[in-house]
């Protein structure tokens, strides 16, 4: 099979825990995977796996912040072939502390220009692309955090909000162009970055598990996918609940 012939994938983040579960999920003969990470040694180790599950694997080692860089890469994806699907997975975070004394500015402003700026330009170019073609998948990875702010990440929780609002805008704008847009809005996956954030982690995943229940979501083109019940039910009536009872359940749940 040609390379023209196979189904490009592009995942940002590679490198983390949901996105190398969900680079291994695509893994197979007759996918091409572009995955991006700033780690290479991971980003080559990842790679060798896939390759042995049958995949055609690129590799990108670029600092997403770095927009100049980022700009340069997204020309390059639309000269070789415009991905049929674009996993945004890239994303930091950063807490309040152990004694709460409040986030540094400087790691917030890194958060949010990574988080927000970065997965939003690289979305709206291949958003583009596609559109102009008439097909392609857009999966933009939010957080259950993005429904009701958490005390102890509020910038995370304020990027994941502005990254399910463009997704859900960008769906509704995509609907006719033959272009599908998907939420996904995980709540606690086995990671490094998971195990670094403080508070209680309940119903507590696995990332093959998760990368499972995204795949299966996004062949479906849901508009969002949300996990793990009974998480994301309580993260719903925090976001409808009255602000003064929902700001008393999270302080009694220990966030």
């Amino acid at each position: 099979m040609s390379a023209e012939e196979q189904y490009r994938v592009v995942i940002t983040g590679a490198t983390g825990a949901i996105g190398g579960a969900l680079a291994l999920e695509y893994a197979e003969k007759g996918v091409q995977l572009i995955l991006q990470g700033r780690q290479e040694g991971r980003l080559q180790s990842l790679a060798d796996e896939c390759r042995l599950k049958g995949a055609c694997v690129e590799l990108c080692v670029l600092d997403l912040s770095d927009r100049a860089a980022l700009k340069v890469w997204i020309d390059q994806l639309e000269s070789t072939g415009v991905p049929d699907l674009l996993i945004a997975c890239a994303g930091v975070n950063c807490n309040t502390g152990p004694d709460r004394a409040g986030e540094c500015w400087e790691q917030a402003q890194a958060l949010l220009e990574l988080n927000i700026l970065s997965t939003l330009m690289l979305t709206h170019h291949v958003a583009q692309l596609m559109r102009v073609r008439r097909s392609g998948q857009i999966v933009l990875i939010s957080s259950l955090a993005a429904g009701f702010g958490l005390p102890v990440t509020p910038s995370y929780s304020a990027s994941k909000a502005a990254v399910k609002a463009y997704g859900e805008a960008l769906r509704g704008g995509l609907a006719s162009s033959g272009v599908g847009v998907t939420v996904v809005m995980p709540g606690y996956v086995s990671s490094d970055m998971c195990d670094a954030m403080p508070g209680p982690k309940p119903f507590l995943w696995a990332p093959a598990k998760a990368a499972k229940v995204i795949r299966k979501g996004v062949e479906r083109n849901r508009p969002r996918i949300s996990f793990p019940f009974p998480l994301n039910w309580g993260c719903w009536w925090l976001s409808v609940l009255p602000a003064a009872v929902s700001h008393r359940i999270v302080r009694w749940l220990g966030y």
